[in-house]
């Protein structure tokens, strides 16, 4: 065969390629010989000489197409006569189908049949699709169709657009019996599919608009059918149903509408019809729906709290009062909890009684909300309101002294395994993390430490190190920099120890007791309130070892000050009765008392008090521990001055070795108190020194940015009021770090 273009007789081949087009797209049997020579024939017309006649050839193939899809509707589709084995409601529908089945077939086999035409002529003249898209120039107008494209152009003029009332009405009417349970047979959910399919499939070769036949004849009536039918739907439900029922009715027409959009529509239909259903039977109906919102909460009905986020979630904004809801009842339920808080456990009772509405709460989120983030953030805000809540404004809550409390509980020696410690203090983490006033519990907590590593009561120093480490991710380095440096004293005061008795063997000296020293940093470890000069006269047996542990150090440290904290001090006491020994650990004061006996049996209050020059409440405190354990005995109910003090002789004890010290170790409200004042002085110096930090890198700032600044910076350790801040900034004036700028009053400068 020769490409060589030639001269053609187009009629006599047209007639030819006419009858074989006829069976394709009809979709009767061609021969192999026969499609090869229409291929040859469709070349030949393209090629043409003198002259291609390509656009000829497509003109008649255009006209061909008209004739046989008009016949198609006139014989096929319009008559009653023609073959059809559909119901009679939607035989149109049955018959529009199955030709629409064939045609579709063959005009995708005529499509290739014409590949040369299509690839050589008309694609070349083809718009370009950034022309189409940001063009203003149409199809239809200003340029040719590829043949597969042209006949579905054709069906789209010819068929869907003399029928689309019909078929949309019946298509309408299909889709509602398949909603009220009526549908039909297998085949004739395939006619739907199929004849919504053809709406898009006729203008899916388009690069832009390609749904806009979809969308105007189908989709647009099916959306204000379907809104109609479910507001109907809607109101008949709320007539027979509870708000549980009708929930559970919504959700279910909601499953089978995506269900039935998935069989019947183009995808892009879901999220529209599915907008639709919730707006009539969701959206138009929310003041039904809250009514019993309340009520579900606070009797925590899982599956209506279920079933009602499903529904809402959706909508915009619907969950509001839902969220709401559900935070008072935690904020309620935690507030109840603390309320009924009593006793000496309170810290014990208080944070893990919070962990159990926490995880409560938590759990309860995660099965009936999805653990959705708007749900835990109202979780943690009501948690947040429970343990920040105190009756006094001016004084910070007692959250962050209770939680200080439970992990010194924990943390102390006791027969809990070290798993179980980390365990709780990992929970504890989750209360702590809601407690503003974080420097409260630091204050605690470090003297709680404090107490533990003087008097060597920590159950596990790597549990020690593990809680400060935790802390440290929680708050930062500043936060946990004085605990690790109390750490540190702690080690070097061992090797100081090993050191100081290297020094007493080399200058063969004896103390005559043994003895373990503790050096401390001022700065680091939180004694302020425990340095108060109180007056006490060394007994006789540690002088001696007080001054050459002083003479050792200041051999090796120069320049430093040694102060001794006898009321931090504790040891061990060997006392011999007639019938038995007994070794008693005791603090510093008890001792000195107790040696007072070893030359007389009694003694006066006066006399003990002049010879230990203490002052009279301190005394009084560590007699009556010692009157209690029974070591002495005192001629008076209440110990006063004319008290006379006795060596109990007859004292019997099963255990030999015990302590006495445990009481005045435990903080008393004085303390306690003091502790708490001492944090608004903190604060004052921590806000003033934000203030200067903030103003020396800005140099110039507005009051309310100052403001904001100085509460952001600040919010890692508390909560600082706004008073307190105005406070501050004035005292920092008239210290002359930061003034008024001249042509403002709001405004600040930083003095450099």
């Amino acid at each position: 065969m020769s490409l060589k273009p030639r001269c053609i007789d187009f009629e006599e081949i047209w007639n030819d390629l006419k009858t074989t087009i006829m069976e394709v797209i009809t979709l009767r049997s061609v021969q192999r010989d026969v499609w090869s020579s229409r291929f040859v024939d469709i070349y030949a017309v393209c090629v043409a000489h003198p002259e291609p006649l390509a656009d000829k050839l497509y003109t008649a193939t255009k006209t061909f197409l008209e004739d046989h899809v008009k016949n198609l509707l006139r014989t096929r589709v319009l008559s009653s006569e023609s073959n059809s084995t559909s119901n009679e409601p939607y035989a149109l529908l049955h018959r529009y189908f199955i030709a629409w089945t064939e045609y579709s077939k063959g005009i995708e086999y005529l499509n290739h049949l014409f590949l040369y035409l299509n690839q050589q002529h008309i694609k070349k003249q083809k718009l370009s699709e950034v022309e189409v898209v940001y063009g203003c120039i149409n199809h239809d107008s200003q340029e040719q169709l590829e043949i597969g494209e042209l006949g579905l152009d054709i069906w789209r003029q010819q068929m869907i657009e003399k029928l689309d009332e019909t078929l949309v009405y019946q298509l309408l009417d299909g889709i509602k019996n398949d909603r009220m349970n009526n549908i039909q047979h297998t085949d004739m959910v395939s006619v739907i599919k199929g004849t919504i399919q053809s709406f898009v499939s006729v203008e899916e070769y388009k690069k832009k608009g390609s749904l806009q036949l979809y969308q105007h004849i189908f989709e647009a009536p099916l959306l204000r059918d379907s809104g109609e039918f479910f507001r109907l739907q809607a109101n008949k439900l709320l007539e027979i149903c509870s708000v549980s029922n009708y929930m559970e009715e919504v959700i279910k027409r909601l499953d089978e509408e995506n269900k039935r959009s998935l069989k019947y529509l183009h995808s892009s239909s879901l999220p529209k019809l599915r907008k639709e259903c919730e707006q009539r039977m969701i959206t138009d109906h929310l003041d039904y729906l809250y009514s019993e919102c309340n009520e579900m909460v606070s009797c925590e009905r899982r599956k209506d709290l279920k079933n009602l986020y499903t529904i809402l979630k959706p909508i915009p904004d619907a969950l509001k009062s839902l969220v709401q809801s559900l935070l008072e009842h935690i904020r309620a339920d935690g507030a109840r909890m603390v309320s009924t808080l009593r006793g000496e456990m309170i810290h014990v009772h208080f944070v893990e009684g919070m962990l159990q509405v926490h995880e409560k709460y938590e759990e309860l989120i995660a099965n009936t909300f999805n653990s959705d983030p708007v749900f835990l953030s109202a979780l943690d805000r009501a948690c947040s309101d429970v343990i920040n809540s105190h009756a006094c404004e001016k004084q910070p809550g007692k959250s962050a002294e209770l939680v200080a409390k439970y992990c010194d509980s924990l943390l102390k020696k006791s027969k809990t395994t070290e798993r179980e410690i980390e365990t709780k203090l990992t929970r504890s983490i989750t209360i702590f993390k809601y407690i503003e006033d974080k420097d409260v519990y630091q204050k605690f907590y470090s003297r709680m430490l404090a107490k533990r590593l003087i008097h060597e009561q920590s159950q596990s120093m790597d549990a020690e190190e593990m809680m400060i480490n935790k802390l440290k991710q929680a708050c930062g380095y500043e936060f946990t920099n004085k605990l690790h440096r109390m750490f540190t004293d702690i080690s070097v005061s061992g090797d100081l120890n090993v050191k100081f008795n290297h020094f007493l063997k080399h200058e063969n000296k004896e103390t005559g007791i043994n003895l373990s020293i503790k050096i401390l940093q001022a700065g680091a470890w939180p004694l302020g309130a425990m340095q108060v000069a109180v007056g006490f006269a060394v007994p006789q047996e540690f002088e001696k070892p007080i001054r050459l542990f002083e003479r050792f150090y200041h051999i090796n440290f120069s320049g430093r000050k040694l102060t001794w904290l006898h009321h931090l001090c504790h040891g061990e006491l060997k006392i011999m009765f007639v019938n038995r020994n007994y070794i008693v650990t005791m603090q510093t004061y008890q001792m000195a008392i107790l040696l007072l006996f070893e030359t007389t049996d009694s003694l006066g209050f006066k006399e003990i008090q002049d010879s230990m020059q203490l002052n009279q409440d301190t005394l009084k405190r560590h007699l009556i521990s010692i009157i209690e354990s029974k070591l002495l005995l005192a001629d008076t109910e209440v110990l006063d001055v004319n008290s006379r003090i006795s060596l109990n002789k007859n004292y019997v004890n099963r255990r030999t070795k015990f302590k006495i010290t445990t009481s005045l170790q435990k903080e008393t409200p004085q303390e306690i108190e003091n502790t708490i004042n001492s944090v608004d002085d903190d604060r004052k110096m921590y806000l003033q020194a934000t203030i200067v930090r903030i103003m020396k890198s800005r140099k110039v700032l507005r009051h309310n940015a100052l403001i904001q600044e100085i509460l952001a910076q600040s919010k890692v350790c508390f909560a600082p009021n706004i008073g307190m801040i105005k406070k501050c900034i004035e005292s920092l004036i008239d210290k002359q770090y930061i003034e008024r700028t001249p042509n403002s009053g709001d405004e600040y400068s930083y003095v450099a």
